[in-house]
């Protein structure tokens, strides 16, 4: 058997390996490492997948939404409600612009933002949403859309963990999550779903006069050399991570398949188990494409059973130990741990076992066989 990896680059890219070497050395013999063809290709490709008109490729993930936040116009004290349960990487960049974070409560089942701890937050200082389509799985856009029109906020979506899936509507209409909101932000990170080998990521827009406003945040704020129309940062998408992503997207609902097929085969194996309970899928497998497979270990020993698979050579991982609320640098007075329920049970239950395109039949069942072996 293969060595259980928690994310198994190295196969992956064996497959795409000649490829790449040759978009490489297309972009080192042309010398064009910043904005060349490769990342023009690249941004068009995606604008194509996601099904949205502008996508502005960035330097990663974070500074996806910081810029998205800037282009907005969004000012100091403005408040932006998002989950208490993610990365800290969607709460910092609200702190780091001046805005005001307010965090709120998830959802059991879908690990994801809960729509009405949104409606309660909001107040006449709020001015954003950003959903995160946590491990993978689509946020409830429908109803978090309609607060957003309700009240008149911007809904940017934090689509790092879910890029590849589907959202459908209420009236059976389908949208690639990244694209439904007013913007949208992810990351290449090299372990994402569509990951580059470096950092990198984009924001996506179908607002023609957003999107000019994010292209110039990128670029200095610069749309002619030297002539600087907005503030900016520097943050762009290096040519030779363009290659890979352009190899990478043509196969990324087959790599999201692969991971569905896993996590249907890891559910089958652990479902019916006391102690656990496995991802729901909402609406239908479209709407998640398994970033992670995390499970809920209730009544049992999760840190435990994390010392156990490590001990037998296999992985894991626990996302997220600690809730943003409970983090030092984002305390607040004005939280209330009643208002955290959900999160504050999530972290002391959830384990994420490995999970990527390249898993085998093989390891999925010793993936099991330990977990269960230690549950008895």
């Amino acid at each position: 058997m293969r060595k259980i990896q928690m994310v198994d680059l190295q196969s992956q890219y064996a497959f795409i390996r000649p490829q790449v070497e040759a978009g490489m050395e297309e972009v080192l013999s042309s010398a064009q490492f910043i904005n060349g063809p490769a990342v023009k290709s690249f941004q068009s490709n995606l604008e194509a997948y996601i099904g949205v008109k502008h996508v502005i490729p960035c330097a990663n993930g974070t500074d996806a939404l910081q810029v998205a936040m800037m282009g907005l116009g969004l000012e100091p004290g403005d408040e932006v409600i998002t989950a208490d349960f993610t990365f800290a990487a969607t709460v910092e960049v609200i702190a780091l612009l001046g805005l005001k974070p307010v965090l709120v409560d998830v959802d059991p089942v879908s690990f994801n933002i809960d729509p009405s701890a949104i409606e309660r937050a909001i107040t006449p200082k709020t001015k954003a949403i950003v959903p995160v389509h946590l491990f993978g799985q689509v946020a409830d856009m429908d109803a978090i859309m309609a607060i957003s029109e309700k009240h008149n906020l911007y809904v940017i979506e934090d689509n790092a963990q879910g890029i590849g899936a589907t959202h459908t509507d209420a009236n059976g209409n389908t949208t690639k999550t990244g694209g439904i909101g007013h913007v949208g932000s992810t990351s290449f990170f090299p372990s994402k779903n569509l990951g580059c080998y470096g950092d990198g990521g984009a924001i996506f827009t179908n607002d023609d006069e957003l999107a000019h406003t994010l292209r110039g945040i990128v670029n200095h704020g610069m749309y002619e050399r030297y002539h600087h129309d907005v503030v900016g940062v520097n943050s762009r998408l290096d040519s030779l991570q363009a290659v890979v992503l352009n190899e990478k997207l043509k196969l990324l609902d087959y790599y999201n398949e692969r991971r569905k097929w896993a996590a249907i085969r890891y559910s089958q194996l652990l479902s019916g188990h006391d102690n656990i309970i496995t991802p729901k899928v909402i609406r239908n497998c479209d709407s998640h494409v398994f970033h992670q497979y995390t499970l809920r270990l209730v009544g049992s020993d999760r840190d435990g059973l994390v010392q156990h698979l490590q001990s037998n050579g296999i992985p894991c991982g626990v996302y997220y130990p600690i809730p943003l609320h409970a983090q030092k640098a984002y305390q607040s007075d004005k939280y209330d741990e009643a208002n955290f329920a959900v999160t504050n049970q999530l972290v002391k239950e959830v384990i994420s076992l490995p999970m990527h395109s390249e898993l085998d039949e093989e390891q999925i069942q010793t993936i099991c066989r330990a977990v269960l072996d230690f549950l008895g």
